[in-house]
């Protein structure tokens, strides 16, 4: 029979507050009904965000611009047809982490579609080390467990910060923990910590002699996803993780300075940082659920524009605005541009146009 990884924690005033925080900005974004448009292009850029920064915590020397430009190149997997299309020029292995992250991802979202519930297995992790390692380590290392010891060194050679378990280990760990992933206890745990907890539990066994940071970041979004915790794929930790790498690697370190193993503080980084990203997104989605009330009077959802939403926030504060208060709200865009827009919305139904010449303010409809 096989023995169950049982992770220590405590719940804090401070996780009680971020899952809090959590809910509420996930209530919001769920029952948002935003234009298939929007929907397409948030989802674009959080996939761009995740794959730019979670190559670049491993050193992906690829900017976030050059990222996006192979991303949005599909269909073409081969390293050197990729730099020659997209005109980005660089080293073949970044390129091809890039390309294969995005796969991993893509993957991912497939699931979600696929799986009704949540079950996990050795099977899923090697899938996920695969597309990941794919064409960046030798063919028997791709999707298969360590033969070796491996230590992580800490940045700028100071020296040796972690020894992971030794190789024999590897398999027995990793079936304990997913014995507790697809357990009953596991399921009385709010699916936030649980993936947390995967999270921290891959990058402590290190089960392959290399990619295991993207392999566990992407097992912890896939566990979110099946969950029902995918926030309309809106999101990106990668980013907050790399707006401070070294915090990242010394939240996973804490784990081990505690005589039990203790979670707490890595699940309060975790946490809040997936707080503070999906507040961003709560705040996007807010602002582009504006036509939520306009649906509602109009009997369908209108498709706006970056620069139509600008101005019908001010029309919302003000009640009404002149040309020069457009103006005024779009400093860097050409007046012909934005009465092209205002007659838009007009024609929409959404705004109304009141006097003539100079005269003329523009209101709700």
């Amino acid at each position: 029979m096989i023995k169950m990884y049982q992770p220590v924690f405590s719940i804090t005033h401070n996780l009680l507050t971020y899952i809090a925080n959590i809910e509420a900005s996930k209530a919001v974004i769920d029952n948002s009904p935003l234009v298939p448009a929007w929907e397409a292009r948030f989802r674009d850029d959080a996939l761009a965000r995740t794959v730019h920064f979670g190559t670049k915590i491993e050193g992906n020397d690829l900017s976030q611009e050059q990222a996006q430009r192979v991303i949005q190149l599909k269909g073409v997997s081969d390293t050197k047809e990729v730099s020659e299309k997209t005109g980005v020029t660089a080293r073949e292995r970044d390129i091809q982490e890039v390309i294969n992250y995005r796969n991993v991802l893509l993957w991912i979202d497939q699931q979600k579609v696929l799986e009704r519930k949540p079950q996990l297995s050795v099977d899923t992790l090697h899938t996920l080390h695969s597309l990941t390692m794919k064409g960046l380590v030798d063919e028997e290392s791709v999707g298969a467990f360590r033969q070796k010891q491996v230590v992580i060194e800490g940045v700028e050679g100071s020296g040796v910060v972690f020894r992971p378990p030794v190789s024999v280990e590897v398999p027995y760990l990793i079936d304990e923990l997913f014995a507790w992933i697809n357990s009953p206890e596991a399921a009385q745990v709010h699916p936030v910590f649980r993936a947390a907890i995967v999270h921290y539990q891959l990058v402590y066994i290190h089960p392959y002699v290399e990619g295991n940071g993207r392999t566990a970041r992407a097992m912890a979004t896939l566990l979110m996803y099946l969950l029902g915790y995918d926030f309309k794929r809106f999101f990106s930790l990668e980013q907050y993780y790399d707006g401070d790498v070294d915090r990242y690697y010394k939240a996973l370190l804490s784990v081990q300075q505690q005589p039990s193993a203790d979670l707490t503080y890595w699940l309060e980084y975790f946490c809040y940082g997936l707080a503070i990203e999906i507040d961003k997104v709560k705040s996007q989605v807010q602002k582009l659920s504006k036509d939520l009330k306009m649906k509602k009077e109009l009997g369908r959802q209108v498709a706006l524009s970056e620069r139509q939403i600008i101005l019908l926030e001010v029309l919302q504060n003000q009640g009404e605005i002149t040309s020069e208060d457009a103006q005024e709200a779009l400093p860097n865009v050409s007046v012909d541009t934005i009465l092209r827009d205002v007659r838009d919305l007009i024609q929409k139904g959404v705004v109304e146009k009141r006097g003539v010449t100079k005269g003329v303010t523009y209101r709700l409809a």
